[in-house]
């Protein structure tokens, strides 16, 4: 087995190569501009500091967010290209349950919160670190204070908000090792992982005008 995992869901970009035992290589880069111009380097990267072919990859893991709609649709796309053209699986991980998993947290609950941008958090609850219980979701800090009350909270979502989420914990932004090794674990255990389709959870921010002028010929 080689799992080449890749996520684009935060500003982190990220790829991981895991041979089913361990990870073998990682890259992470954290810049929200420049997802589509990042990727396939950081892929070259880790194939390179792994000393394997891109066609040594047997399955491919994304993280489906939730996220921005453009940044998803980088990752995405790139999985299903390689999926295509190596013709191997591609299977789809909730960025989230990365981040949980990558905390080490073991006794819950806690929660695991990434920026949604608009002043809300994309956003779940978990029982440990690979359990999630509730979500994801997209709310307003202060709407969901009550329920995230005094739980310990990871990602940069929670570290914006120190008024909602009193107890924030690390990681920033989700490693694509956390999402090959959890999705290696699944495997390994015959469970099966999503499809790799995005969470977009609400309307991106670009609209067609509903009332734009037509022009006719003449």
């Amino acid at each position: 087995m080689l799992l080449l995992a890749l996520d684009t869901a935060t500003p982190a970009v990220t790829v991981a190569l895991h041979d089913g035992t361990s990870v073998i290589a990682e890259s992470s880069q954290v810049d929200a501009r420049r997802h589509g111009e990042l990727l396939l380097p950081a892929v070259h990267r880790v194939l390179a500091d792994a000393g394997l072919r891109l066609d040594a990859v047997t399955a491919v893991v994304a993280g489906v967010g939730p996220g921005p709609y453009t940044g998803l649709r980088v990752g995405l796309m790139t999985a299903d290209t390689f999926g295509l053209a190596l013709g191997v699986p591609v299977h789809g991980m909730c960025t989230l349950d990365g981040l949980a998993y990558a905390s080490g947290i073991e006794g819950g609950p806690f929660v695991v919160a990434t920026d949604a941008r608009r002043k809300e958090v994309y956003w779940a609850r978990y029982d440990d670190a690979r359990t999630r219980v509730s979500g994801p979701a997209v709310d307003r800090p202060a709407d969901i204070a009550e329920q995230v009350a005094g739980l310990p909270a990871v990602g940069a979502g929670a570290a914006l908000y120190p008024e909602t989420f009193t107890d924030v914990r690390g990681p920033e932004h989700v490693p694509a090792a956390a999402l090959a090794s959890l999705a290696a674990e699944k495997l390994a255990a015959g469970k099966e992982l999503l499809e790799p389709r995005p969470l977009y959870l609400r309307r991106p921010d670009a609209q067609v005008p509903k009332n734009y002028k037509v022009v006719t010929p003449q």
